[in-house]
C-alpha cells in the first residue's frame, strides 16, 4: 500500500503572490484595460472568484502589480547602492542607473511602468499608485546619492529616456537621431 502525503493547500498570500506574478506578465503583454481578471485567472490556475477575493476588482489588482514593480526598483537600487565603487552622488547614481538599465531589459517591468504611466492618465487609483511610488524612489535616490536636486532629476530623466530607447528599439538603430537620444547611455 502507498503512503499517500497529505495535499498541502496555498495560502491565501502563496495564492496572492502566485496571482501578482501571472498578472505582471497579462498586463504587461495587454496593459490595464486589454486584460481581463478572467485572463489572470485562468493562467494562474484558479477561478475568477478566487481573483476576486483576493483583489476585489481589476483596478485593485493592477495597482498591486505597479506597486510590486515599484517595489522591485526600489530593491534593485538599494543593492546597486550598496555595491557603488565609490560614496559621492555620481558614483551612487552611476551604480544605480546601470542597475535600473539592467532591469528595464526585462520588459515585461518596463512595461508594466509604461502601461501604468497611460493608465494614470485617466484612472485615479492608478495614477495614485504612480505617484506614491514614484514619490518613495525618488526620496530614496535623494538620500541614498546625497545628489543634488538636479542630478536627482537628471537621474529619472535618463530613465525616462532609457524606456524610449527600449521600447521603440532605438539602439538597435544607426541613425543620428538614435545616436543623439542614446549617447552614453548603457543597455542590457
Amino acid at each position: 500500500m502507498k503512503s499517500e502525503r497529505p495535499r498541502q493547500l496555498s495560502t491565501a498570500e502563496e495564492r496572492r503572490e502566485t496571482v501578482l506574478r501571472t498578472a505582471i506578465g497579462a498586463f504587461a503583454a495587454r496593459g490595464y484595460w486589454g486584460t481581463t481578471t478572467t485572463e489572470v485567472a485562468k493562467a494562474a490556475g484558479i477561478s475568477q472568484a478566487y481573483v476576486y477575493r483576493l483583489f476585489p476588482n481589476k483596478e485593485l489588482l493592477f495597482t498591486a502589480v505597479v506597486e510590486h514593480c515599484f517595489v522591485q526598483v526600489r530593491a534593485a537600487l538599494e543593492r546597486a547602492a550598496a555595491e557603488a565603487r565609490g560614496s559621492s552622488p555620481e558614483a551612487v547614481l552611476e551604480a544605480m542607473g546601470d542597475a535600473y538599465a539592467l532591469l528595464i531589459s526585462d520588459n515585461d517591468l518596463m512595461l508594466i511602468q509604461l502601461h501604468a504611466q497611460a493608465a494614470a492618465v485617466c484612472e485615479p487609483a492608478v495614477r495614485e499608485a504612480v505617484r506614491q511610488g514614484y514619490a518613495r524612489l525618488v526620496e530614496y535616490v535623494r538620500g541614498a546619492s546625497g545628489g543634488t536636486e538636479g542630478q536627482v532629476q537628471e537621474f529619472f530623466a535618463l530613465g525616462m529616456l532609457c524606456h524610449l530607447i527600449v521600447s521603440v528599439g532605438a539602439d538597435g538603430i544607426d541613425a543620428p537621431w538614435t545616436r543623439t537620444l542614446s549617447r552614453g547611455i548603457k543597455h542590457y
